[in-house]
């Protein structure tokens, strides 16, 4: 079943058991997907999003809300942290599971293996490859200098 389904599954599901929570988390989800459903359009892509954007864009969210809650807390509102706590967990859900730091570092060295980068000018290629196949899975503000130390190492420049 692909991502946009299931949102419209737990959409539904949230709506009969009247969790008000989850069902405007969802509702949240589902109109980022619509807005970049509508984005794609205007740029001549018919069919709508794919499961990575839709990956990409859940974890956007994801990003927005703990910095928000990490702010809420900072200011004194708990009450605001902890709702924005919840819409994470609620979003995580339709998330991967995210990948182990040796599993990154496979995942680093088979795309610096793939794209044949053998210096740091060819970062772009090795993030781009990345990013196709583990959106959503890894942090690549974290994954960056991982693959900056693995291109200085095979290259021996840096």
């Amino acid at each position: 079943m692909d991502l946009r389904t299931r949102v419209a599954e737990a959409l539904k599901q949230a709506m009969k058991d009247k969790d008000a929570a989850r069902l405007s988390t969802l509702r949240l989800i589902n109109a980022a997907i619509k807005d970049k459903d509508i984005a794609a359009r205007g740029e001549g892509r018919e069919g709508g999003v794919s499961d990575a954007e839709i990956l990409a864009i859940l974890g956007k969210m994801v990003k927005q809300r703990q910095e928000s809650a990490r702010a809420y807390e900072e200011g004194g509102r708990l009450d605001l942290a902890e709702r924005e706590r919840t819409e994470v967990a609620i979003i995580q859900e339709f998330l991967p599971r995210p990948l182990d730091e040796e599993q990154i570092k496979a995942a680093v060295r088979a795309a610096v293996e793939a794209t044949g980068a053998g210096s740091i000018r060819d970062m772009g290629k090795v993030m781009a490859e990345l990013k196709g196949k583990y959106a959503g899975r890894m942090d690549f503000g974290k994954v960056g200098p991982l693959v900056k130390e693995q291109l200085c190492a095979a290259s021996g420049q840096c």
